[in-house]
């Protein structure tokens, strides 16, 4: 799916405007990259809600455009990821990409 597309459809979803940036923020990630909870929470407007976007990419409605397995915690743990595998689905993609 393009962005602009993704972009579109995320306002269908029911979303708050702050749960809409943490997406599209997280959709920004290249390939190989990672960001950390926190650089999505501020660059989506609020640097203290990194919690809150935790549970955003938890419920990301577009898991194949949206790669919110590319968001890990400020101290490097990779944490949690709500796909089937969980967290080791998640290294063996990061791994896949270059990403760790």
């Amino acid at each position: 799916m393009e962005k602009t597309e993704a972009i579109k459809k995320l306002n269908t979803y029911g979303l708050t405007e702050f749960q809409k940036r943490v997406l599209i923020e997280t959709m920004k990630i290249p390939l190989g990259e990672v960001r950390t909870y926190k650089e999505i929470a501020k660059a989506a407007g609020n640097p203290v809600a990194y919690r809150a976007v935790g549970s955003t990419l938890r419920n990301n409605p577009l898991t194949i455009t949206i790669p919110c397995h590319r968001v890990i915690r400020s101290d490097g743990d990779l944490g949690n990821y709500s796909a089937p595998g969980g967290k080791k689905k998640k290294e063996k993609l990061l791994r896949k990409e270059g990403a760790i």
